[in-house]
């Protein structure tokens, strides 16, 4: 994974969204918008130890999306080590560099992004993720404002509580202005806390019609997030 750092930047900028699907009831409760939002078919559930990403909570999927674990091996390496014939002092630079870039990306305030979904086998252009921070004392709103101030041009952040599943968080929409693109779009957030500690889902965009498009697939994990059973 760390290898193909320069692949996981143009990941990590890109997210779906888009415009309203059918939907069913949600079931989650909130002060904002989301009491009447579409929610997404369900297809896998993500989370369990047995699942693609081990999670501290779980949730489903919108159907056909595609989940992926972010977290490096056991031994670190994201790629085979030592080649036949190359120097190894040549290529050790790279890698080093490729790390620092995959590390800066991974981690954004307290959490680091340990699964991402993606939703082209669905039609999207975009990502579901997922992200994790260490037990402490932060609630669910303070770790979620970090999170957004650590994000370069983000600003008009709306906060509002919900309850799913015996969980209380906050969620966000705010708005992300990209210098190099020249343009400002919308992204959405939701964190709660566990025992395990914090978990941010966030949901972005290519633009505001894919984010549009997403949403029912967002509001379905949040319909559905519950604290992993130990």
């Amino acid at each position: 994974m760390l290898a193909a750092a320069g692949c996981l930047a143009g990941a990590l900028t890109a997210c779906g969204a888009g415009g309203d699907h059918d939907a069913a009831t949600p079931t989650a409760s909130g002060s904002g918008a989301g009491a009447s939002a579409a929610v997404a078919a369900r297809g896998a559930t993500i989370g369990a130890p047995d699942s693609a990403c081990r999670l501290p909570v779980t949730f489903a999927l919108a159907k056909n999306w595609k989940p992926e674990s972010t977290v490096p091996d056991s031994t670190g390496s994201t790629g085979s080590t030592g080649s036949s014939g190359s120097t190894g002092s040549s290529a050790a630079p790279a890698d080093d560099l490729a790390a620092e870039i995959a590390d800066a990306l991974l981690h954004q305030g307290p959490v680091t992004a340990v699964c991402e979904v993606d939703a082209k086998p669905a039609g999207h252009i975009g990502f579901l993720r997922v992200w994790t921070g260490e037990p402490g004392g932060a609630d669910a709103r303070s770790v979620l404002a970090s999170f957004v101030g650590a994000e370069k041009g983000a600003g008009h952040a709306t906060y509002r509580a919900f309850t799913t599943g015996g969980l209380s968080g906050t969620e966000v929409e705010y708005r992300v202005t990209s210098e190099i693109l020249e343009d400002t779009k919308t992204e959405r957030a939701l964190a709660v806390t566990t025992p395990d500690g914090p978990v941010v889902v966030h949901l972005g965009g290519l633009d505001d019609e894919e984010h549009r498009a997403m949403l029912p697939a967002y509001e379905l994990a949040k319909n559905t997030l519950r604290v992993t059973a130990r």
